[in-house]
């Protein structure tokens, strides 16, 4: 059978194909037990997992883009939430973008109104296994894995590839250099960038 790609046909073909595609992925995240509305989009569809008993939020007006036909500079795989434990969350707010990003809360990961969430980055609020050598690729104690919030304020640009890390409050409006390790508090309205980020200066 011979396949033909959906840019080939006419625009009202496209334009219900999209519809009901976006109506699956709605359903099927609903299923899943997140909490979105009707005027989030989807492109392409994430890669959702939750532990029961835990939260998953995104607000009004989000796109969440897990396909490289439409983000510049394309990802490098579908948008990744979850939960790790039961009452872990993740709160997205209203009006905020996301491109092939991985969040991974287990505790909690909060991320403001407005966010532009460059490709490729990473937010985690857990170091994921335990410190202690011992049997730590097996170990999956909680008690032993260091795990604290993440909050991202309204308006925080973060660049392509950069990796927020646990404990981590960036205030409002500020910029996170591409590429950059999140290890610290980030203050409002400040422009910080490396491995480890360092402030470069206020907006």
């Amino acid at each position: 059978m011979k396949l033909v790609a959906i840019h080939r046909y006419p625009r009202y073909v496209r334009g219900l194909w999209r519809l009901i595609a976006t109506k699956v992925r709605y359903r099927q995240i609903r299923r899943i037990g997140v909490n979105v509305p009707e005027s989030a989009a989807f492109i392409g569809m994430p890669i959702i997992s939750m532990k029961p008993g835990s939260k998953i939020a995104i607000g009004e007006n989000c796109v969440i883009c897990s396909d490289s036909k439409f983000t510049e500079l394309g990802v490098n795989h579908p948008v990744v939430m979850r939960t790790l434990r039961s009452e872990a969350m993740i709160m997205i707010g209203k009006d905020t973008g996301i491109s092939g990003g991985a969040i991974c809360a287990a505790v909690s990961v909060t991320i403001g109104d407005e966010c532009l969430i460059g490709a490729n980055v990473t937010i985690t609020d857990t170091d994921f296994h335990p410190m202690n050598p011992a049997g730590r690729r097996y170990n999956q104690n909680p008690q032993e894995i260091s795990a604290e919030p993440v909050e991202i304020g309204d308006n925080v640009f973060i660049g392509t590839g950069a990796l927020i890390l646990k404990g981590v409050k960036i205030g409002a409006n500020s910029v996170i250099g591409a590429g950059s390790v999140v290890t610290g508090d980030v203050p409002p309205d400040s422009i910080v960038a490396g491995s480890p980020a360092r402030f470069i200066r206020k907006i």
